[in-house]
């Protein structure tokens, strides 16, 4: 047995999967009888969508150079993160390790499943622990979760980092790269076909302007991605979903990318002119954080002008903070304005 099959629950090794009799079926039938569907079409779903979303995983193949054994497809990236407790962590009995302060759904997730959470806070200017983060694994240490770019920080971790811990840490390093498309220093998502503890997390709810579907990927050792194929429930991604993603897919998206950027940049020069910005940090997201003197005050003079940002200072290491999503040229105008108004009104 590998070290990545003992770190897996022993009940899940063994775990027989539902199969459909799809799955089973040899040649390609046209008559299904096999479900207990409705025979007829109503608004054209009255079939069970493909539970391995055969084709868009092969788009997806194609648009991030991996095997499709190495991708697996979820409701959002939170339906991958909930899938690595459940295959690695014994309730209970074994922990998982994270940066403090990241995304939310990491403590969430391993509430649910009652894993305890070593929280490690960043270093000076949000850099990564590693040596600390290591210092807080034991034996029963299976998950390690970083986010780069990282959320709220918006920094990306130097890529050498990042590896050192997938080879040192004693478990499986799962890397949630939701942000890579706006970073210069790329993702490490093919990095799995070296390590097969490394699992990494991308979605199409930013770059790709799909969040609405909730469609998430991950990629890993095929080793891996079978099990998270096991445990996943049959159906989870819609035929409506993978219809539309994989349309969406023809068109690059590019422009928008490059657009958002630029708007980063953008505001990145713009914020700091404003006395009511006491910080700005650089971010390698589509999105900044920022400190102020009164967050809850400007939290809620920006809402009263219709603006909705994301108030992140009761989060650890982010005292006094806001996080702003970059939006379009008109809406970044807005906020810019709404800023200078808050100013007028304000001792800043």
């Amino acid at each position: 047995m590998t070290k990545l099959e003992q770190w897996v629950r022993p009940n899940i090794r063994s775990l027989s999967p539902y199969s459909t009799a799809r799955d089973e079926a040899q040649g390609t039938p046209d008559v299904f009888l096999d479900a207990n569907e409705s025979p007829y079409p109503g608004l054209g779903y009255n079939r069970y969508p493909d539970p391995r979303q055969k084709s868009l995983k092969a788009q997806v193949s194609a648009l991030k150079g991996l095997p499709v054994e190495n991708i697996f497809l979820g409701n959002g990236s939170d339906e991958a993160i909930d899938l690595m407790f459940r295959i690695f962590c014994t309730p209970g009995q074994d922990n998982a390790v994270a940066i403090v302060p990241s995304y939310g759904m990491y403590t969430v997730a391993a509430d649910i499943n009652d894993v305890q959470v070593r929280g490690v806070p960043l270093g000076p200017d949000f850099s990564l622990p590693v040596e600390e983060l290591l210092k807080a694994a034991d034996e029963n240490s299976k998950l390690l979760f970083l986010c780069s770019p990282n959320n709220p920080s918006g920094n990306a971790f130097p890529k050498e980092e990042i590896l050192d811990l997938v080879q040192r840490f004693p478990g499986v390093v799962v890397l949630d790269e939701a942000y890579a498309d706006f970073s210069a220093k790329g993702s490490l998502r093919t990095a799995v076909l070296e390590y097969p503890n490394l699992v990494v997390m991308q979605t199409f709810s930013k770059a790709y302007g799909m969040a609405g579907l909730r469609l998430g990927m991950a990629f890993a050792d095929a080793y891996v991605i079978d099990l998270m194929n096991r445990v996943k429930y049959p159906y989870n991604i819609s035929q409506a979903t993978q219809e539309i993603v994989l349309k969406a897919l023809e068109q690059p998206r590019d422009r928008e990318i490059a657009e958002i950027m630029a708007q980063r940049e953008r505001l990145t020069a713009a914020l700091p002119q404003r006395r009511c910005i006491l910080r700005l940090w650089p971010s390698d997201a589509n999105f900044l954080l920022v400190r102020v003197p009164d967050a809850d005050g400007l939290y809620a003079h920006l809402l009263q002008d219709g603006i909705i940002v994301r108030n992140r200072s009761r989060v650890p290491g982010c005292a006094g903070c806001l996080r702003l999503t970059i939006g379009t040229p008109e809406e970044n105008d807005r906020l810019l304005q709404s800023l200078d108004r808050y100013e007028k009104s304000h001792l800043c």
